[in-house]
Order: structure tokens, then C-alpha cells, then sequence
């Protein structure tokens, strides 16, 4: 079934307000902590791996579903997910009442992929990229009439996940740099839209796996590309290509999109274990691998870490031996 066309049109600030009204009660208002300290400058860390589901995807997640027509919510859900998104729809649709299916991707971690289907979603698998989730939840939902739930590149995905910069400035009114993981960019969309609106001088910096730099790529060529392969410890940011709409708000919006590596990536998930008492999945610590290695000076600093969904072998293995990597 149809939902809203996508339009490059960007999302507005009063599209961001309404969705944090849709998605109060069950979206939570996560922390935003001081980390650093004692013999280095202090930044902020938006605790997203706190929320329901364990990543920031339960904003955009609801808030689209909470906005389709009855019609559309009956005959059930799909998407096409790295694995948060899908678990944060499996979460909405449950709370909603209504029936989901997730194409996840081969190498989907087990942590999200059994996180779906207990929160009552059908599992499916198709290929390792997102062109072949897609294409596969493309050809269920026309065979069995459900309603597709895209994971980034859709307005009201993007003003849910939005809903995120308008908690760090009302937490941290004099923030001067935002860093944010990159994967198909709807939380780098939305975000931007609500900091920029709100703090015009604010920087937004993206960032993504140097094995996956999809909106370094496309930042070049002026217009979305499409990666040959992506590889990274980081699984929730190895889209190979963005959407047209982040693309969009991205170009518009954001100063700059940096890259890190998987050992800095993984010294990052120590760090925060080390330092903050923080778990974070590899893709949630890529914003603050950037800000360990390249914080400007005497700026208010935000990295937001997007998810905490990691298996406990692959978490351990991060925090004993961040330079070992499999």
C-alpha cells in the first residue's frame, strides 16, 4: 500500500514540534551527560541507545506509523532495516496493534534480529546491502498488500528522528557543535533541521565509517552515488547509498561529514565504557571516535550516540582489545 510521496521538499521545524507531540509518551527524552573531564576538555554525549528498543529509530518509527490511515495500519507493516529500524517499527507496530514484517540483511547481528522478532515481528533476510532489503520488502509488501515503512528517506521518518535536536537544545542551549552518525542520514536530517532552526551558528558535522563513506561519496559527485561494497564493524551505518531527501537536507544543512576508522570506532566504544559508564554499539560510538580525534577548541560539543544494540561477545571483545578487530 502507498503512504505520503517524498517530495526533496525539507522538513520543517514545525514538522519536528508536531512529531515530538505524536511520539510523547512513548519516544523517551534521553539524557544528555557530561563525559571527559579531569585531564581533558568535557563534551556531551544524547544517550539514544537509552531508548525503547535501544536506538534513536523508535522517533521516526512511531511517528510515521501514528499517521497512517486506519486502511494502511490494517493491512500491516514492512520495512527494509540494518536491524534498529526494524526493531523500532517491529516496537511501534506492537504498540499499535498491527502486523510487521522486517527484511534485515544476511549479516544482521543475532542481538538484532531476535530484538524484532520479540517484539513480534516476522523476519526476513535478503542478500548484505540495503538495495537488496529493499528490493525484497518492495516484492513482499506488493504480493501480500502491506504498508512500507521506510527507514530514512521520508519526511515523517526524518521529523520523528528531528525530534532529537530539539531535546539537545533545550538540554544544551549554548551548543556550538552537534556530531552525528551517518547511515541512510535521517537522524543527520532531522537533527539538522531542528539545531539549525533553533541555533543558526551551531556546526552539524556527520559522520561515517571510513568503510562506508556513502555521503562523503555523494558530497563529492554533488548528487547521491551508490558504494560498490561497504564493510565495518559499525552495522548500522553500512548503507551504501543515501536517500535523495537526507541527501538533500544533508547538502543544505550540514558543515561537514567526516570519516573515522574501525579501530578509532571501537576505541570510542572503550572510551565510553572506560569513561562514562556508557554501552554503545559500534555505529552509536562513530560520533564520539570523531570528537576523541578532532574536537574543536573551547566549543560546546554534542555527540549523539544513536544505539546500544551489541552482542556481549562483540562488546567485550571492543572494550579488552579495541585494535583487534574480526
Amino acid at each position: 500500500m502507498g503512504v505520503s510521496p517524498v517530495s526533496t521538499s525539507l522538513v520543517s521545524l514545525a514538522d519536528i514540534r508536531a512529531a515530538a507531540t505524536r511520539i510523547a509518551g512513548v519516544a523517551r527524552r534521553t539524557p544528555l551527560i557530561d563525559v571527559g573531564g579531569i585531564d581533558q576538555p568535557t563534551f556531551a554525549v544524547k544517550c539514544e541507545n537509552m531508548q525503547p528498543a535501544g536506538a534513536f529509530k523508535i522517533r521516526g518509527a512511531y511517528n510515521m506509523l501514528a499517521q497512517l490511515s486506519p486502511g494502511a495500519l490494517a493491512a500491516g507493516v514492512i520495512t527494509y532495516s540494518s536491524g534498529n529500524h526494524g526493531q523500532a517499527m517491529a516496537l511501534a507496530a506492537r504498540l499499535l496493534g498491527v502486523t510487521a514484517v522486517v527484511v534485515m540483511p544476511e549479516t544482521a547481528p543475532q542481538v538484532k534480529v531476535k530484538g524484532a522478532q520479540r517484539l513480534g515481528a516476522e523476519v526476513l533476510f535478503a542478500g548484505t546491502t540495503v538495495l537488496d532489503r529493499k528490493a525484497r520488502a518492495e516484492s513482499e509488501a506488493a504480493a501480500r498488500g502491506l504498508t512500507m515503512v521506510p527507514p530514512f528517506d521520508h519526511p515523517w521518518i526524518i521529523a520523528g528522528q528531528g525530534t532529537c535536536g530539539l531535546e539537545i537544545v533545550d538540554q544544551s542551549p549554548s551548543v556550538t557543535t552537534v556530531y552525528v552518525p551517518i547511515g541512510g542520514g535521517g537522524l543527520i536530517s532531522g537533527v539538522a533541521v531542528a539545531v539549525k532552526t533553533l541555533r543558526p551558528t551551531a556546526r552539524i558535522v556527520g559522520v561515517e565509517p571510513a568503510g562506508a563513506p556513502k555521503m562523503t561519496a555523494s558530497r563529492a559527485a554533488g548528487h547521491p552515488v551508490t558504494l560498490a561494497e561497504t564493510s565495518s564493524i559499525a552495522d548500522g551505518l553500512l548503507s551504501i547509498r543515501p536517500g535523495e531527501l537526507t541527501f538533500a537536507h544533508v547538502q543544505a544543512l550540514v558543515d561537514d561529514v567526516l570519516t573515522v576508522d574501525d579501530v578509532e570506532i571501537a576505541t570510542a566504544v572503550k572510551w565510553l565504557f572506560d569513561n562514562a559508564n556508557v554501552v554503545a554499539e559500534p555505529s552509536g560510538a562513530a560520533s564520539v571516535a570523531a570528537v576523541l580525534r578532532d574536537r574543536p577548541p573551547g566549543e560546546s560539543v554534542v555527540a549523539i550516540i544513536s544505539g546500544g544494540n551489541v552482542t556481549s561477545e562483540d562488546y567485550a571483545r571492543y572494550i579488552t582489545n579495541p585494535a583487534i578487530q574480526q
